[in-house]
């Protein structure tokens, strides 16, 4: 969609968890408007403070709730953390159809947004983070307002784009901590089973464990329904740390995504929620669970007992140093989002595709039009990748 904007200057944010790379994104995006021109606001933490902006009483503080960036952003690219911080507020929450968009009663939140960039004489807006950020990007281009959407998540589940910045900064981080649970696990003659992050798909859990060399790594795409069946699953578990100790390797890492909690049975699920109404996964603890019940089934199978630690590997992998993989393609993706602002190209999300060639993938293309639900993508089963972790998972000799 092409969009001639009422003011020149623009803002940026950036929302949800953090990842490896952010700051690379924050200050490429930045540098790139700056070197042509175009003030830059960046608006701390989100949404937070700009959602609940009011017109009669402007509130939103220089210094406090956003700041006019200047060159010293180029201080920041390889550093982590978040240069704007963040947060999981979601303006666009409890929104599903077009008319309850509509609704002055539900839109209030995007509208003081919007209230909140004319206060500021912002003329367009990119916003960097996951898929509730996007579906707020894509309210926001349906009530008239110019945006750019950047995609972040350490999942690398966006549809739409191959990979995501800090994804294999996140999966680096991983392997590294799981091998050392390995080289620990080969001395003590036992078992680690390593719950990693990923929600809805098992990118992380399949990578990380393959460059750590995991004997299992089990994810949402091997749960078969939506039930997890986790007597099955402790079934296979125990079966496989048995064939080991029986082919004299009785050491080993298994890798399982944290996305399983959500298949697991509605009494096992967790209920306690950040203050934002997000369900806290780590939570349910599932690496202690499956820990605690695959060493009593071993007990009730062979007599004896084994050492099987539970462990969760997570912030340390969204707050890792970024890998140069991940600086260039956040580097690409800030000066995509200037690319695509300075052809008048909005309501898109900046894409890249080979050799780090940039894509504008419109909203259309990546949002459900009736349920107004983001599209996920997870690891096919049957493809290769997923092939390969399966392949180089341990051949269970029960089979």
């Amino acid at each position: 969609m092409t969009t001639k904007l009422k003011h020149k200057k623009v803002g940026i944010l950036f929302s949800g968890g953090p990842a490896p790379s952010a700051n690379t994104v924050i200050s490429s995006t930045a540098l790139n408007f700056l070197d042509h021109g175009v003030p830059v606001i960046g608006f701390y933490r989100g949404y937070e403070f700009m959602q609940d902006f009011n017109i009669n009483y402007p509130k939103l503080k220089k210094g406090t709730h956003y700041t006019e960036i200047n060159y010293e952003i180029t201080q920041v690219r390889n550093e982590r953390g978040i240069f704007l911080r963040t947060s999981r507020a979601n303006p666009g929450k409890g929104i599903n159809t077009i008319e309850e968009l509509k609704d002055k009663g539900k839109n209030n939140r995007l509208n003081n947004i919007i209230d909140a960039c004319e206060y500021l004489n912002i003329g367009a807006l990119v916003s960097i983070g996951g898929d509730d950020t996007l579906k707020t990007a894509n309210f926001l281009h349906i009530l008239g307002f110019p945006i750019i959407h950047i995609p972040k998540t350490i999942d690398n589940d966006y549809f739409g784009i191959p990979w995501t910045f800090g994804y294999w900064t996140a999966v680096d981080a991983a392997q590294k901590n799981m091998l050392n649970l390995k080289a620990d696990a080969q001395a003590t003659d036992s078992f680690f089973i390593v719950e990693l992050m990923g929600r809805k798909a098992g990118w992380i859990t399949y990578a990380a464990g393959i460059a750590a060399e995991a004997i299992m790594m089990v994810a949402a795409e091997d749960i078969p329904g939506d039930t997890l069946d986790i007597d099955q699953l402790v079934e296979d578990i125990t079966n496989t740390i048995i064939a080991r100790e029986n082919n004299r390797r009785p050491y080993g890492v298994i890798a399982v995504s944290e996305g399983i909690v959500d298949k697991l049975p509605d009494e096992m699920k967790p209920t306690e929620t950040d203050k934002h109404g997000n369900i806290l996964y780590r939570e349910a603890q599932i690496s202690r669970i499956l820990a605690e019940r695959v060493k009593s089934l071993y007990m009730e199978k062979t007599g004896l007992e084994v050492k099987v630690t539970p462990k969760q590997i997570g912030y340390e992998t969204r707050s890792s140093p970024p890998i140069s993989f991940d600086v260039v393609l956040g580097s690409m993706l800030g000066y995509g989002a200037y690319k695509f602002y300075s052809e008048d190209t909005f309501g898109i999300m900046v894409s890249v595709t080979d050799n780090f060639d940039l894509k504008a993938v419109p909203f259309s293309e990546l949002i459900d039009s009736d349920t107004l639900k983001t599209k996920l993508r997870d690891v096919p089963k049957g493809s290769d990748f997923y092939t390969l972790k399966e392949r180089l998972s341990y051949r269970k000799s029960w089979e």
